[in-house]
């Protein structure tokens, strides 16, 4: 066995625990992927035979990207609600995770600031030591524990997703009536402060943000129509007769806490759509 084929072994013995650590970071299975792969790059342009724990090193590194790539969502929060074609995934193993780690968790830590979130999910879901987690954040160890326990507060704090189908679509359908009539107001009563859109080409964060995005989209937004996709309330829009577009919704305190909008025709075929 070469060297190359040795230390490829030993990258895959660990990819299994750097993509859960990358998910529950970013909370996408494509984005995951993209942050596994960079960390396999890293290793093999180093000089591996002197790294001494290498499932800390690769989780160390992994860390840094999922760190690097949520700040750069924030950045880009201001960004229209376009859409690009995604990379590929594992649907069967995004929702083995996404059970896992649980839909509430997911929503709450989309309300965190990116350090929040490393600091929580490397220390309480993965034992990653403070002084670690330190210096990936670049901030001392104290500081490190201060944001975890801040995140911790706010995770134990978060009421559960609301679970009314019915109270639900009530919601979706007042904020698919806002969207059609570019009513601003009327999507900020809807949104949680915190709200968080997702598409394949970012995201987009806070209340104003996603109400001015979704008003951009009033003549898209007379094409939606109210389904169940993969049995969660979501919204379709139909081209031809075909779903073209697919938004779920996540809510928290009887408001949209996160939308998910796929627009990727493969991963849109893939979707169980229900009209209602």
């Amino acid at each position: 066995m070469s060297d190359s084929e040795f230390l490829a072994q030993r990258f895959e013995a660990h990819r299994g625990r750097l993509r859960a650590v990358a998910y529950r970071m970013l909370g996408s299975g494509a984005e995951a992927d993209d942050a596994v792969q960079e960390a396999w790059f890293r290793l093999s342009r180093c000089d591996a035979g002197r790294v001494e724990n290498l499932g800390g090193w690769l989780t160390t590194v992994v860390g840094r990207v999922c760190l690097d790539m949520l700040r750069s969502r924030k950045s880009r929060a201001e960004e229209p609600l376009e859409a690009a074609p995604a990379s590929a995934a594992d649907p069967e193993q995004d929702a083995l995770l996404a059970d896992s780690v649980g839909v509430a968790l997911l929503v709450v830590l989309d309300t965190l600031t990116p350090a929040e979130r490393l600091a929580f999910v490397l220390h309480d879901l993965f034992a990653v030591p403070f002084e670690e987690i330190a210096s990936i954040l670049g901030r001392s160890p104290a500081a490190s524990r201060q944001l975890a326990s801040r995140a911790r507060h706010r995770v134990q704090g978060a009421p559960a997703p609301h679970a009314d189908l019915a109270r639900q679509r009530e919601i979706v359908d007042a904020f698919l009536a806002a969207a059609r009539d570019g009513d601003f107001d009327g999507l900020l009563d809807v949104l949680d402060p915190d709200v968080v859109a997702r598409t394949d080409a970012g995201v987009t964060t806070g209340a104003a943000a996603v109400a001015a995005g979704a008003t951009r989209f009033a003549q898209l937004a007379r094409l939606a129509r109210p389904a169940l996709v993969d049995g969660a309330t979501g919204l379709v829009v139909l081209a031809d007769g075909r779903p073209e577009r697919a938004l779920t919704f996540s809510f928290v305190r009887d408001r949209i806490a996160v939308i998910d909008i796929v627009t990727d025709p493969g991963r849109v075929s893939a979707l169980d759509i229900g009209l209602a």
